[in-house]
């Protein structure tokens, strides 16, 4: 472990003593939150449990297949249903809306068949054929319970016994269930063609009705054709958007390396180019005051509070107060702007040096760039383990029957009950029509009593990992900055491998710190989705009260979250640079910045304005060029264009991956930014210039801040050579 010796006394929020020993990230460590690093290693052996135990219990199937009344799989192979891959429903009218549908809790039969039925029939109708023509109940009956052949049983019989249904419509499959083949001509809502239909039971109904039992779902097969469609255009197109993408990543990695030549004069033409604007609104604002003043008769002399308040705002726009106020707004804001750029002048001469210095160190670290990659696996995994893990856990469970009614006011309904015995009951009795039809899948047990606890326990562990990952990426990629800046003579002095040595050391001694951080930003973010959850339930109440704490709650949390990833993210700096445990860290860097907090501003702000414009050039760019190729706008590969549906499918991927792309490249390079940034506060409190503590800043922050350093190391070094 390191000594106390090896470490700044500054560091310890002491007054400025310099300690002649350090010389960058310390290599001699010891480990760190070692009780933390036990609890995260127990944490993941519980989550490799947990995810044993729901796939032990769990069942996919019962999420990818749909379940019949008896709670048996539609397609699964191996059973009887195995060709009978779609749920069909009786009386479809008995379904209130797709929702119920899809819950599986329409009270009516379901039946698992091989096709949806292509015609209106019904089983008087079947009955009355059947006597001329057999094709008709052969092809009634795959709509009725396996095992009924009896076509000349009684109407009454069948509907009491729920045999048969009274009704087919025309269905098509959708989400493997038989829902009605709307379709709108002229205005109109059909299904073949038709508009009213028989329903068994004697009474004309109109379509409108399988409309409004059915809700929703013409706009959802809309959408299934659309998606067929916008996966054609993938199909066809991937080429060409993996091209793009490749652009998007030459281009940022282009950017990156030309910011120590272009940062400064990007920022300086912004902030002149504001200062400009203002100046030229301003003098407009002075022209329009002065246009209207000198009007003999007209609105010069009417102020505001004359015509009070007007819907129109142009109305306001003829008076010259009016032009006066916005006058005398925007030269108040271009004095702030100039007195701010005087006074914050060589401020912000230090952040664009900054900037430069951390396009010049990707460059000679490179390896950085492809950092991400490791990031997104590692989340992709855990996001892969958390959703299968969730899978199983909610479909955990035995089939759960309960009686369905359609009466109002059946005393058992939604009473579990025994498919088995459900004949030798009395609830037919007092409830005529009612079944005992499966619901979903659950138990009785102290695992199926917890399992919603057992999700918020997934829900948190992966928070907990995927935040982790995230800072395992920052501390890493900050001992590797770190190690560039600390060498005096670059790049001779850099280390061998800097990023894999920086992900050695953080993985080897720093896991403990890294989890401890990383908890307490998941336990912050988990409080946070309670609160979503809890603003969606009371969306619909009227206690205003109620409301009011959840959007403050939801506000301060918020705030919380953001304040705690940037003391997070620069204590992982300040653990790859000095290797001591995570409050300790965090507690010194957040003192550090506020020592020099004008200049933390600064730098935040022009290292996030940058590099937005940087992600907006690129991505626009990109998108730009993508338009005009998938338009067929650019004469000399009009023919290699491919046959779209949507042009806009592979052009929002494009612009959307472009921007992702960049994101990521940037974010290294924001993070390259953050380190120099405190390595060079550090530097400051720690070197003095002389021969046995010089400054590691590069030279152009020495020029800027008047320091140098002594020359009698340099003359020991070349009588050394």
């Amino acid at each position: 472990m390191a000594r106390k010796t090896d470490i700044p006394p500054s560091y310890y929020g002491e007054p400025r003593k310099f300690d002649p020993g350090f010389r960058g990230p310390i290599h001699n460590r010891g480990c760190t939150d070692v009780v933390c690093c036990v609890v995260f290693v127990i944490f993941i052996l519980g989550y490799i449990a947990l995810g044993t135990v729901a796939w032990i219990h769990g069942d996919p199937r019962k999420v990818v297949y749909p379940t019949d009344s008896h709670g048996q799989f539609c397609g699964q192979q191996g059973t009887p249903n195995a060709n009978k891959a779609i749920l069909f429903y009786f009386n479809i009218l008995q379904c209130a809306n797709p929702a119920v549908l899809i819950n599986l809790q329409c009270p009516t039969t379901q039946l698992c068949v091989s096709k949806c039925p292509d015609r209106f029939a019904t089983y008087l109708d079947m009955q009355y054929n059947y006597r001329y023509n057999n094709s008709y109940w052969e092809y009634y009956r795959q709509f009725c319970k396996p095992g009924f052949d009896n076509p000349r049983k009684s109407v009454a019989q069948v509907l009491r016994d729920e045999d048969c249904p009274s009704m087919i419509v025309p269905s098509r499959p959708f989400l493997q269930r038989c829902f009605p083949d709307f379709i709108t001509r002229n205005g109109t809502l059909t299904v073949a063609n038709k508009t009213v239909f028989k329903d068994g039971l004697g009474k004309t109904r109109s379509v409108i009705d399988l409309r409004d039992a059915a809700n929703g779902i013409t706009s959802l097969l809309d959408a299934k054709e659309v998606g067929m469609k916008i996966f054609e255009d993938y199909a066809n197109s991937w080429y060409w958007i993996l091209i793009g993408l490749v652009i998007t990543m030459v281009v940022s990695l282009a950017f990156i390396l030309l910011l120590r030549f272009t940062a400064g004069v990007l920022l300086w033409l912004i902030i002149f180019g504001v200062i400009a604007v203002v100046g030229y609104g301003i003098w407009h604002c002075y022209w329009e005051f002065s246009t209207l003043r000198g009007k003999p008769h007209g609105d010069g002399d009417v102020t505001i509070s004359d015509i009070g308040f007007q819907t129109d705002f142009r109305v306001y726009l003829q008076l010259s107060q009016t032009w006066l106020i916005f006058m005398i707004s925007l030269s108040v804001i271009e004095a702030v702007i100039i007195v701010i750029l005087i006074f914050l002048r060589r401020r912000v001469r230090i952040a664009i040096a900054l900037l430069k210095e951390g396009s010049r160190a990707i460059g000679y670290i490179m390896s950085t760039l492809f950092y991400p990659i490791i990031t997104f696996v590692l989340l992709a995994i855990c996001i892969a383990y958390w959703a299968v893990t969730a899978v199983f856990l909610a479909s955990s469970g035995d089939a759960v029957y309960k009686v369905m009614s359609t009466q109002d006011k059946c005393v058992y309904a939604n009473l579990t009950c025994d498919p088995e015995t459900f004949s030798q009951t009395n609830v037919t009795k007092v409830c005529p029509g009612s079944q005992c039809t499966f619901a979903f899948y659950g138990g009785e047990s102290l695992y199926h009593r917890y399992i919603f606890v057992l999700q918020l326990c997934n829900l948190l562990v992966f928070l907990w990992l995927v935040n982790f990952t995230i800072a395992l990426g920052q501390c890493t990629l900050a001992g590797a900055f770190a190690s560039y800046y600390w060498a005096l003579r670059k790049p001779q002095d850099i280390p061998s491998c800097p990023l894999f040595s920086s992900f050695s050391r953080a993985v080897r001694y720093h896991t403990g710190s890294l989890a401890f951080g990383s908890l307490i930003l998941a336990i912050v973010q988990m409080f946070r989705i309670v609160l979503e959850y809890l603003d969606h339930k009371l969306k619909g109440a009227h206690n205003a009260f109620a409301r009011f704490l959840i959007c403050c709650l939801k506000c301060c949390f918020w705030c919380l979250e953001h304040f705690i990833k940037f003391m997070n993210r620069n204590a992982y700096i300040m653990i790859a640079i000095y290797g001591k445990n995570f409050c300790t860290s965090a507690k010194d860097a957040f003192f550090l910045l506020m020592r020099n907090v004008v200049r933390v501003a600064v730098l935040d702000k022009v290292t996030d304005f940058l590099l937005f414009l940087g992600k907006v050039l690129i991505s626009g760019s990109v998108g730009v060029l993508a338009f005009f190729f998938f338009t067929r706008k650019i004469p000399v590969i009009q023919e290699e264009v491919p046959s779209l549906n949507y042009y806009w499918v592979p052009l929002l991927t494009v612009i959307f991956g472009s921007y992702l792309i960049a994101h990521g490249f940037f974010n290294v390079y924001a993070m390259c930014v953050d380190t120099l940034f405190l390595c060079f506060l550090v530097d400051l409190e720690v070197n003095s210039g002389s021969a046995a503590r010089p400054f590691y800043m590069s030279s152009t922050l020495r020029q800027i801040l008047d320091k140098k350093n002594s020359k009698r190391r340099k003359d020991k070094r070349e009588r050394g050579r």
